[in-house]
């Protein structure tokens, strides 16, 4: 097959290279730069895969994402060209949740602060204090392989854990020690709320205004799982009335923030459209989804700056451990399509977190 890969590092580059030595492949950094006479493309998770872009690609047989989600993909439009979208099932259960611990205990110890205070100026161990995970009610917002590596690590930190999931395993929570709870119930008696639910049309924008108010005030809000999982407006009035008392966040409903500045981004990505326009009204009936992307970017930036934010760049799977085991899977999953026999294919239903 003729294979394009983007989004790779040069460690993955060469084992690609070495393990499908039968296959005719190539890098690319934009999609824009990937052949017409494609057959297989394997893509991360930065770049979507579009009804207009899979009308160019007329020769794909197998789209092969190297990652568990696949809200980045249109899987209707592959499957009404009879594409085969692959994913990895499993990679870093452990490698997330070891992060989402990472984030969890840089606010609860006021790690930021510490790091961001000037030295020689006045200290205060009392602007440094920070609390104890012991005894504190831990809610998992989707119990699947992620959520129970982050339940074991809770126990061991002698944290109440509560959980909430569509799927539910009795013999699970007895053996591990949790309680199955409804969302709202979670909502009221966590302490801290850690969200590992796939990105789907019911789990958009799960946690909104409606949702804040429910939760228990100054409560801790982990998200390592899908930016969109949290309405940032919501977030940031529910941080500015102390609902919620901090935020450790891998992902941002809109990840260009990851590579720019939102000034920047407005500026080359939006202002020029300005320009052109006479009017405000004008530019709301012309262009209401530019108009959106400056509230979403400027809600990003304000929502980062804020110092009981605790931020990394959707690096929750980034251990060489986990990128290794994506890249075996994506070899896999590559060799047994071309052979016939296709495994860890995407059937409609979004995998399980």
């Amino acid at each position: 097959m003729i294979i394009c890969f983007t989004e790779t590092e040069s460690e993955s580059e060469r084992f690609f290279e070495e393990h499908l030595q039968s296959h005719r492949i190539g890098f690319f950094s934009e999609l824009e730069d990937i052949p017409a006479e494609a057959e297989c493309l394997s893509i991360f998770i930065n770049l979507r895969i579009t009804t207009e872009f899979l009308e160019k690609h007329s020769q794909f047989r197998l789209i092969a994402t190297r990652s568990t989600g696949v809200d980045h993909i249109d899987l209707e439009a592959c499957n009404e060209r009879g594409i085969a979208v692959s994913f990895v099932p499993t990679y870093g259960e452990n490698t997330v949740a070891e992060h989402t611990f990472a984030l969890l205990l840089a606010i609860s110890r006021r790690i930021r602060q510490a790091l961001t205070m000037k030295r020689g100026g006045q200290f205060s161990f009392e602007a440094l204090r920070g609390f104890d995970l012991k005894d504190k009610t831990i809610g998992i917002v989707g119990a699947g392989r992620i959520g129970l590596h982050v339940i074991r690590i809770a126990k061991a930190f002698g944290m109440q854990v509560i959980a909430t999931d569509l799927n539910q395993s009795v013999l699970l929570s007895e053996v591990l020690g949790f309680e199955y709870v409804s969302f709202d119930e979670l909502l009221q008696r966590s302490h801290i709320i850690s969200l590992h639910a796939p990105l789907t049309p019911a789990t958009l924008h799960l946690f909104n205004h409606e949702t804040f108010a429910k939760c228990r005030r100054g409560v801790v809000i982990i998200n390592t799982a899908r930016g969109a999982l949290i309405k940032t407006e919501a977030l940031l009035d529910a941080m500015e009335s102390g609902v919620v008392m901090g935020a450790g966040l891998d992902v941002l409903e809109d990840e260009r923030l990851f590579r720019s500045e939102a000034s920047r981004l407005v500026t080359d990505r939006i202002v020029k459209d300005l320009q052109q326009i006479s009017s405000p009204e004008e530019m709301h009936l012309q262009h209401p989804e530019r108009l959106a992307e400056i509230q979403q970017l400027t809600e990003n930036e304000s929502l980062l700056s804020r110092p009981n934010v605790i931020f990394t760049p959707h690096i929750a799977f980034n251990s060489a451990e986990a990128v290794h085991r994506i890249d075996e899977v994506t070899v896999q999953n590559i060799i047994a399509f071309a052979a016939g026999t296709p495994i860890n294919l995407v059937t409609g239903k979004p995998p399980i977190a």
